[in-house]
């Protein structure tokens, strides 16, 4: 094609998004009083405070989780948004607290160390002391070197990994050349999903694991932080099932990297290390039931009030910080989004509802479970460790049967990118909406919002709603220390949390919400994802 050609390509591209733009209306005046409320008479911090000083952290089924349910739904009632009510979803399974971890070393050394239970692992039922032994566990072949040698040990598991020193900046934001790299497309088979049956396997692993240990009778298992953490940040997830009758026997910790590694070193010198472990922790049995925080801005034309825009972000985090940017961040920043609404006493077209998820760590549960009960599901699965669970992103469960309630939502909008400013919109290969939301867009350019990319983003809850249908979108936020600091950490507390950020992104998401609710039209949709082919099952070999 010659230079001439490409140009006038180029340029009538160029013109029909500028037409486009110029037919999609922008309230700008609504726009500017939504920027006011929220830059100057911002709550957005006073959440932060009620919600991770006064509250803390919120793993599923724990009792603070059960508190943060509650204290949303009220402060949602205060704000003077209807219908505000706890939704139950499950059975979950157990719910878990820790109460008390103390571990210190007593020999060759005496000295205290960093540590953490894992969630849904028992406590020690006191005080309890042991030597430690090296162990690694790759696969189950790797049982036998250990059988009849680890009873009454402390173990300690893990790959082999070194405290490296740490060269590149803790936080950084987008530059420039980071956005535009990623607002090109990247082709999804360049990047396949991970398979339901790899997932599976991982999961049996960890099962016949924990297990053995309690077979073997050790005292309990010892693994470390992740190689790239330092500085005593710790992350910390569970160590075995949640669902009642699956839970391991055996007190699970992760420890700080530098800790763990003094004594695989002094083990590998063939030194006796002895740990001292205290650890409390309770299972709470007398509720499966979990629950997700919903209200509503009833909407106002006698002929769109009944569809609906939603907003949302996951209220349940892990527990040994506060989850302050996972996800207490978007739990405020949505909450400071409807607040500006109702203190400007906005009448929207349509519906705004804001949900509040739980489970979302355990795997999108408590959105998963609300999509099901209200829009659409997929058919239950077969396998074992399915059984009960909600599968409507589990493509390997077949197609999507949609309910009528499913017509009726014009889009979802999902913030869980930890405490950075918004810097555009991951759009879910949506292309009509391009057009719509670069409009949307403009008014906050002076704010850093730039960029919309066609790429799918998964791992947070928009993925329950496209999943059936409904526009569901995440936010490009700044990283900062999300992934170097906070996300899943001992460290993910209000102090990591960055105010202006915060107020930037409950300016942006009120006025998308505010522009979804007035628009004459609901937003373009794309297909639903058909299911996947069942993958055949491998014949068992014959027996001679």
């Amino acid at each position: 094609m010659k230079r001439s050609t490409r140009l006038v390509c180029c340029l009538l591209v160029l013109s029909s998004l500028a037409t486009l733009q110029s037919q999609e209306k922008v309230d700008l005046e609504t726009t500017g009083r939504i920027r006011y409320e929220g830059f100057h008479n911002s709550k957005v911090m006073d959440y932060a405070t009620g919600l991770m000083d006064s509250i803390g952290e919120r793993l599923t089924g724990s009792p603070n989780m059960k508190r943060a349910n509650e204290w949303t739904r009220d402060q949602l009632t205060a704000m003077g948004l209807s219908n505000s009510h706890l939704e139950p979803w499950g059975p979950f399974g157990r719910g878990w607290a820790n109460q008390y971890v103390n571990v210190r070393m007593t020999s060759p050394d005496i000295v205290p160390l960093i540590a953490y239970p894992k969630a849904w692992t028992p406590g020690t039922n006191g005080v309890v002391q042991g030597k430690c032994v090296r162990v690694i566990v790759e696969d189950k072949k790797d049982f036998d070197k250990y059988k009849g040698k680890l009873a009454g040990m402390i173990v300690i598991a893990g790959t082999d990994a070194d405290a490296k020193l740490i060269t590149e900046p803790l936080s950084r934001r987008f530059s420039d050349d980071d956005l535009s790299k990623l607002a090109d497309y990247q082709i999804a088979g360049e990047h396949p999903p991970t398979r339901f049956a790899e997932f599976a396997k991982r999961q049996q692993f960890t099962k016949d694991t924990n297990q053995f240990f309690a077979d073997e009778k050790v005292l309990a298992v010892i693994d470390h932080s992740r190689p790239t953490s330092g500085g005593g940040t710790v992350f910390v997830l569970s160590g075995g099932s949640y669902k009642t009758g699956e839970t391991t026997t055996v007190p699970q910790l992760t420890m700080a990297l530098e800790h763990w590694t003094r004594i695989v070193r002094l083990l590998q010198q063939k030194k006796d290390v002895s740990l001292e472990l205290n650890v409390t922790n309770t299972f709470y049995d007398d509720d499966p039931m979990q629950y997700d925080t919903i209200a509503e801005i009833p909407g106002t034309d006698k002929d769109k009030k009944d569809e609906v825009v939603m907003l949302g972000a996951h209220l349940d985090s892990w527990h040994t910080g506060t989850g302050a940017t996972d996800n207490g961040a978007g739990t405020i920043v949505t909450m400071e989004a409807v607040r500006i609404l109702k203190a400007l006493d906005i009448k929207p077209r349509r519906t705004i509802r804001i949900g509040l998820w739980s489970g979302e760590e355990q795997g999108l549960l408590g959105s998963q479970s609300y999509v099901e009960h209200h829009f659409g599901s997929r058919p239950p699965m077969d396998d074992p460790s399915m059984k009960g669970m909600p599968t409507v992103n589990r493509r390997e469960a077949g197609d999507v049967t949609v309910k009528q309630e499913q017509a009726k939502v014009s889009a979802y909008f999902n913030v869980d990118n930890g405490s950075g400013k918004i810097r555009g919109v991951f759009l879910q290969e949506n292309e009509a909406v391009a057009p719509i939301f670069e409009a949307w867009m403009k008014p906050f350019n002076d704010l850093a919002m730039t960029t919309l990319t066609m790429r799918n983003v998964g791992g947070t809850d928009h993925v329950s709603f496209n999943s059936v249908g409904i526009p569901g979108f995440q936010f490009i936020q700044d990283p900062l220390e999300y992934e170097t600091r906070t996300h899943h950490s001992n460290m993910d507390v209000y102090d990591r949390l960055q105010p202006e950020d915060l107020k930037q992104a409950a300016v942006i998401v009120a006025s998308f919400v505010y522009d979804a609710a007035m628009r004459d039209q609901m937003l373009p949709r794309k297909p639903i994802e058909k299911g996947l082919p069942r993958e055949p099952e491998k014949a068992e070999p014959e027996k001679n």
